[in-house]
């Protein structure tokens, strides 16, 4: 284990759960902007004469295969350890878990374990997710290594991350473990307590999709609700506008020629758009930027959020005369500068081609990886097929499956049969465990898939009127409404209850 003091900035992901095609591509690299902006506004001020007290990184030694003991290849995982308000060996210790992208010092800085671990003198550490980050296996990334790449294996290096680091840090066998995260780190935080209640004590899970699904349509469903709820700025003028944003974009792309070229020009596609599975991939750009601005709202570095969206669409503040798609554009450049991208959207062949790509990616964005994991466990796939729909019905369901197909060689009934297999293993929605808190939404179009009311007195759920995706985990700013600020607090009365539970009852799982 190589321990020392960490300067490194990189990002901690909350990142979109999308696959890997346009419209999940951009959904991930804005959630890589916010997140990269959050940390360092955390961290920022660290690299002056507090240096000393930045999170330690350090490196376990992992099996490969956690489910064969023959088999003795292992990797190194990486992690970090905040000791600053640690106050005895036998105080909790709070395990923020990694998700699909690299995990940072931020996630020991910020969040609910650091914001919370001064009132209970918790050790703090964060685990990034294998295959993430720098925590990738050597070998690389072809299919015969990914195969070690899945939610069960991740739980199994959250045990053997949990029985070594009490080793290593000389922790109390009557320490209460609670695992934290956001997104799909927040189900695994929710899995490992149901699956090793012996271990983890407790789950804060923030935003976590639990429930796997295939097609889920649900996501614009919510999107579309949100754009018009005035709490967060979006209005039913501006769902039509975003209706007819995307009606224009469709004729331009039907009519053509001079059209067509002038479409690609604003609207930043990098591919010719001749091809229909080219059009597809633009038009699913445009879905994810409007679907950003949504599941992002409100939060510290997000180019837009739903009313400044809406303010575009509709044409607010200009003094030209306003039309939905001239919004549209305006929201695109924003969105590309923001991010610092020369392309919305590139060719199919071209997305094919950078997810076949075997070797593991500097940049904090693991696209191949969660591709696999969408295409071998959860689905997830964003589609916009039914009536209601304001965007365009591209892509379909049929065109995301087949990317799975292209770039691994997986089949659709084999992707459907992993979603149910993955609810039956898990639970979906009722996973059946106590001890743990879900927190969600209902801006956030994930929400659907999570635990949304209380399953019992030991399962609890909040949600937060008007908030977006994993805004409960989001550095605490002056703006945050009131709902928001009494969410933080019921998950503070939430821990003090259990850890208390904890204290009268030492070494026992709180079962």
């Amino acid at each position: 284990m190589a321990v020392g003091p960490a300067l490194w900035l990189g990002p901690l992901l909350l990142i979109s759960l999308w696959g890997a095609s346009a419209p999940a591509s951009l959904l991930r690299r804005l959630g890589e902007h916010i997140q990269q902006l959050q940390e360092s506004s955390v961290l920022g001020l660290s690299l002056g004469p507090e240096a000393a007290a930045l999170p330690k990184e350090g490196w376990l030694e992992q099996p490969l295969d956690p489910f064969n003991t023959s088999d003795r290849r292992s990797f190194l995982q990486r992690y970090w350890v905040n000791d600053q308000h640690w106050a005895s060996q036998d105080g909790p210790v709070f395990l923020h878990l990694g998700g699909e992208g690299s995990l940072g010092p931020g996630s020991v800085m910020r969040g609910h374990p650091a914001a919370l671990a001064s009132a209970w003198g918790a050790l703090v550490v964060g685990l990034e997710h294998r295959f993430y980050g720098l925590s990738v296996p050597a070998g690389g990334l072809d299919r015969a290594q990914l195969r070690f790449l899945s939610s069960r294996h991740a739980l199994a290096d959250v045990v053997s991350a949990r029985l070594a680091l009490s080793r290593l840090l000389n922790v109390s066998s009557s320490s209460p473990w609670v695992c934290f995260g956001g997104s799909y780190a927040g189900s695994l935080a929710a899995w490992a307590r149901l699956k090793f209640p012996h271990l983890i004590f407790a789950a804060v899970a923030s935003s976590a999709p639990v429930r796997a699904v295939l097609d889920f349509s649900a996501y614009n469903q919510v999107v579309s609700r949100s754009l018009t709820s005035a709490a967060i700025g979006g209005s039913p003028e501006c769902r039509a506008a975003v209706s007819k944003a995307f009606a224009e974009v469709e004729r331009r792309l039907r009519a053509g020629g001079a059209a067509r070229a002038v479409l690609r020009r604003e609207l930043g596609a990098c591919a010719s758009l001749g091809r229909a599975e080219d059009q597809a991939e633009l038009l699913g750009a445009l879905q994810a930027l409007v679907g950003g601005a949504v599941q992002y709202d409100g939060q510290a570095g997000a180019p837009l959020g739903v009313r400044q969206l809406c303010g575009l669409l509709q044409g607010r503040g200009n003094g030209s005369r306003p039309t939905p798609y001239r919004g549209l554009r305006q929201a695109v450049q924003v969105v590309m500068h923001r991010l610092r991208q020369r392309c919305l959207s590139f060719s199919r062949a071209e997305t094919v081609a950078q997810l076949k790509v075997t070797e593991p990616q500097m940049s904090g964005v693991g696209d191949r990886q969660w591709l696999y994991q969408t295409c071998t466990e959860f689905g997830f796939y964003v589609t916009c097929e039914d009536p209601g729909c304001p965007f365009s019905q591209l892509p379909a369901l049929t065109s995301q499956l087949e990317l799975c197909e292209q770039v691994f060689g997986l089949s659709a009934s084999s992707i459907a049969q992993a979603v149910a297999q993955t609810n039956s293993y898990y639970g979906g929605q009722n996973p059946g465990a106590t001890h743990m808190l879900f927190v969600n939404g209902d801006a956030d179009p994930w929400h659907v898939l999570s635990v949304t009311q209380a399953l019992g007195p030991s399962m609890s759920a909040l949600l937060i009127p008007g908030a977006s995706h994993c805004m409960d985990m989001a550095p605490e700013r002056p703006s945050d409404s009131s709902s928001l600020r009494q969410v933080r607090q019921s998950i503070f009365q939430q821990l003090q209850t259990w850890l208390r539970q904890a204290k009268e009852s030492p070494g026992g799982d709180g079962v």
